[in-house]
């Protein structure tokens, strides 16, 4: 069984982080709105613009609350496979020091796979990147 860490680009332009074991299936939920009080309800339409398949439900977790740290800019360029610019980004956030940070939320990030259309499609990627909107 393979778990996943995806984000998706909502119609107000935030990015949505989060994990599952069956992508298709949570996808779908977000899509249609299946869950009311989920962060993207009010903000589809929904992309699909990352996702990262794990061997572990633990590992998923701990990409995704990694993910969730990350500024937009360091989730853009994983997003984009710039693993020098995620490293630069890292670097250079850790010069800042974490009480100037700002608070981590739930947000979901640029997409190329549009979740609600015909075109929609899930992709496995196979690269172990994390990623989460600021």
């Amino acid at each position: 069984m393979s778990f996943w860490v995806y984000i998706l680009r909502c119609a107000d332009g935030s990015y949505y982080t989060g994990q599952t074991d069956n992508l298709e299936k949570r996808i779908a939920e977000h899509t249609t709105g299946a869950i009311t009080s989920c962060y993207t309800f009010n903000r589809r339409p929904l992309h699909l613009v990352f996702s990262q398949d794990f061997p572990t439900r633990e590992e998923a977790i701990a990409s995704e609350q990694q993910i969730k740290g990350w500024s937009r800019k360091k989730k853009e360029a994983m997003m984009r496979g710039d693993w020098a610019e995620v490293s630069r980004l890292a670097k250079s956030r850790s010069a800042v020091p974490p009480e100037s940070r700002d608070a981590v939320r739930p947000e979901p990030v640029e997409g190329r796979l549009p979740v609600d259309g015909p075109e929609s499609s899930v992709r496995p990627s196979t690269s172990s990147g994390r990623t989460e909107g600021e």
